[in-house]
């Protein structure tokens, strides 16, 4: 979705490698609420299904989708929290 030259600096890092959906999302919601407003969240996810389900999650909560970077192990997505 993204290239790397527009990834932002994270102010919390979530490993969510091995765990398939929902617990890539339930961790990021859980780290999500210890941000303030503007900080961002990098998740790293190896669920398949982990690009279409951080878009949705963006979507439905109103946090800020800045990038989903795919890597060969899977994905790393940054959220600004709203």
């Amino acid at each position: 979705m993204t290239d790397t030259l527009a990834v932002p600096d994270a102010d919390l890092e979530v490993d969510a490698s091995g765990l398939k959906c929902p617990l890539p999302i339930l961790r990021a919601k859980k780290a999500l609420a210890q941000l303030h407003s503007g900080q961002v969240l990098k998740v790293i996810t190896t669920d398949v299904h982990a690009l279409r389900d951080f878009q949705a999650f963006a979507k439905q909560t109103g946090n800020a989708l800045e990038a989903q970077v795919q890597t060969e192990a899977g994905a790393t997505h940054y959220l600004r929290r709203r």
